[in-house]
């Protein structure tokens, strides 16, 4: 039995009209994203960055360009008065720079610097890493029809286009 099943159990007995079935998966999905994430921020301790900045870094990293802090706000579903905060902090840490667009001189780019890009070279793929690992009771074809399964529920609750 495990932790979900237990709760469940324990549920039933307090609310037995209600129908915890949906909890096979959200509860499961919240648990392995919390365990997931107590990994990485281990790693994002030791390196004093949030899971919110990292957030901001890759997807700079992964634009393979400058953007403007309006992108990262979309990219990263974040509010634009966070995205500014966590680009301050970056930006004293050495990670980021900002320049204001050559063409459009009221809009500002933020890009990363070569500190920061090393820094997302190294955690990424740790983070990539702690994921396989967690997946490795199932066969490629298992993991695949996972990811499937689990894209349609996020189309449902997230229909934006990135």
């Amino acid at each position: 039995m495990d932790y979900i099943q237990r709760v469940r159990a324990q549920w039933a007995e307090r609310l037995p009209d209600v129908d915890t079935s949906p909890a096979e998966v959200g509860a499961r999905a919240r648990r392995i994203a919390a365990l997931l994430e107590a990994e990485l921020a281990d790693d994002l301790a030791a390196r004093d960055l949030t899971r919110a900045e990292l957030d901001v870094l890759t997807a700079l990293r992964r634009s393979g360009r400058p953007l403007r802090a309006g992108e990262i706000t979309t990219m990263t579903g974040s509010p634009g008065a966070s995205i500014t905060k966590r680009l301050d902090r970056l930006e004293r840490s050495g990670l980021v720079e900002r320049a204001v667009h050559e063409r459009d001189k009221r809009g500002v780019l933020v890009a990363l610097t070569a500190q920061g890009e090393g820094l997302v070279d190294e955690l990424f793929p740790r983070q990539i890493e702690h994921e396989r690992a967690a997946l490795g009771d199932l066969s490629d074809q298992e993991r695949a029809e996972l990811g499937r399964l689990l894209a349609v529920v996020l189309r449902r609750l997230d229909p934006r286009d990135y």
